[in-house]
């Protein structure tokens, strides 16, 4: 097994601690949550670049990477929806996007074919991961005294910050899955009529 492939496997043995975190009854529960989520998404960063950088790309790889992406990223929203702090329409749009294009990925591989990827899907992981880790570190400064903490509490929700960027990144995700169908459209359409 190659390091990038151990690294995304690792991202995925991670998940099941983060979403524990969430909703543990011990101190600093959300601030061990924050912590393992900014590993494993420093875990999803350097596996690619490593496997770029020494030529160590593989079919598993390929499938794995985004597979473990979309197992931590729909588990944090998942646990948000449960914990009410964004709506479960705009998971269940985030969700629905990521199942849907990894069916199409699985059924172009199927029939030889690779799923032309875009970097405004790149940019979709991008947007999903830092709207996780900022409402973490939402969740973690709702814990803590202070008034410059209390302060960007009071910024947060009179904003309404954490509703409108899950919006923005909802609409974002699905918007990228519709690039992928129209990017991918003839093979798509030759796999249907084939």
């Amino acid at each position: 097994m190659t390091v990038p492939n151990i690294l995304t496997v690792f991202r995925i043995f991670l998940t099941p601690f983060f979403v524990y975190c969430l909703f543990a009854d011990i101190n600093n529960a959300y601030l061990f949550a924050l912590l393992i989520f900014i590993v494993a998404s420093i875990t999803d960063a350097y596996d690619g670049y490593y496997a770029r950088k020494y030529d160590v790309v593989t079919e598993s790889g390929k499938f794995l990477d985004p597979l473990a992406d979309k197992i931590l990223a729909s588990s944090a929203f998942i646990s948000f929806a449960v914990l009410g702090l964004i709506e479960l329409w705009m998971v269940g749009l985030i969700i629905f996007r990521d199942i849907f294009i990894t069916a199409l990925r699985m059924i172009m591989k199927r029939n030889n074919r690779t799923l032309v990827t875009s970097n405004i899907a790149k940019s979709k992981t991008t947007a999903q991961l830092t709207l996780i880790i900022f409402i973490l570190s939402f969740l973690v400064f709702n814990n803590m005294n202070g008034v410059f903490l209390s302060s960007i509490f009071d910024l947060v929700s009179n904003y309404n910050l954490v509703y409108n960027l899950t919006l923005f990144v909802s609409l974002f995700t699905i918007f990228t899955g519709y690039k992928y169908v129209k990017d991918n459209y003839d093979a798509i359409k030759e796999i249907i009529y084939q």
